[in-house]
C-alpha cells in the first residue's frame, strides 16, 4: 500500500503516485491474454545495445511503466477504489436490492441530519478498521473457470431463487444477451445463466447470442 495514500486523506499532500501507477499496471495485465502478450512484445528488449538495468527494460516493462505513469497522473485513487469497490458488491438478488434500499434511505436521513459524522451511530459504518480476522484465513483451491455442472444446472432449471427474483423487475424489457466463448473475464457459461434467469423471471423478450 502507498504511504501517500494516507487513508484517502492526501488531497492537500503528495498524491499516492506509486500506487496507482502499481495498480494500474498489474490491472492491465489481467486485461490481455498470455499468447496476446507474447505476439505483441515477446521478450524483446527497448534497446538491446544497451546493458540490462533494473528499470523498464523490456518492451512489455516500457508499455506497462507508460500505461502506468499515464494512469496515476488522469485518475483519482479514492475514486478507483470506490469504484473498484462498487464491482465487488455489484449483485442483482433480490436480497443484496433490498438491503441496499435499506442502506440508502439509512444514509439519506443520516446525510439529511447535519453534524453527523460516518463513523457515529451503531458501528455500522463505512470506516475501515483494518483489524485481521480471528480466524486466519485458509487457502482454497481454485474454482474452475467453467464448472463441469453449470450447464447441467442451467438445463434444468437449477437457478437461484433470489437472482430469478432480483431480475423480476426486467420482466418487460426486450434484452440482449452476448456472450464469447473465449471471454474468460465474463466466461459464456454465465451469460446463459444470465438469459435463462431472466426467461424464469418472465421476461419473453430475451435473445441470447453466443459469438465463437
Amino acid at each position: 500500500m502507498d504511504p501517500n495514500w494516507s487513508r484517502g486523506f492526501y488531497y492537500d499532500r503528495i498524491p499516492p503516485h506509486a500506487g496507482m501507477k502499481l495498480a494500474r499496471e498489474i490491472a492491465t495485465v489481467t486485461y490481455r491474454s498470455g499468447p496476446e502478450w507474447e505476439k505483441r512484445f515477446g521478450r524483446r528488449r527497448a534497446d538491446p545495445r544497451r546493458p540490462p538495468a533494473l528499470c523498464p527494460d523490456f518492451l512489455i516493462e516500457t508499455y506497462l511503466d507508460h500505461a502506468g505513469e499515464k494512469f496515476c497522473l488522469e485518475y483519482d485513487a479514492n475514486s478507483l477504489l470506490y469504484v473498484s469497490k462498487a464491482m465487488d458488491l455489484f449483485d442483482l438478488g433480490y436480497a443484496s436490492q433490498a438491503r441496499m434500499a435499506r442502506l440508502r434511505e439509512k444514509n439519506r436521513t443520516r446525510l439529511a441530519l447535519r453534524g453527523v459524522s460516518a463513523g457515529d451511530g451503531d458501528g455500522d459504518s463505512d470506516v475501515c478498521s483494518l483489524t485481521l480476522p480471528d480466524i486466519p484465513y485458509e487457502e482454497q483451491p481454485p474454482s474452475p473457470q467453467y464448472p463441469e455442472d453449470a450447464d447441467a444446472d442451467i438445463a434444468a432449471g437449477n437457478l437461484p431463487v433470489d437472482l430469478v427474483k432480483g431480475l423480476a423487475p426486467m420482466r418487460n424489457h426486450k434484452t440482449l444477451v452476448m456472450g464469447v466463448m473465449s471471454d474468460i473475464l465474463f466466461p459464456a457459461w454465465q451469460q446463459r445463466e444470465v438469459a435463462d434467469t431472466l426467461r424464469l423471471a418472465g421476461n419473453r423478450g430475451v435473445v441470447h447470442v453466443e459469438l465463437g
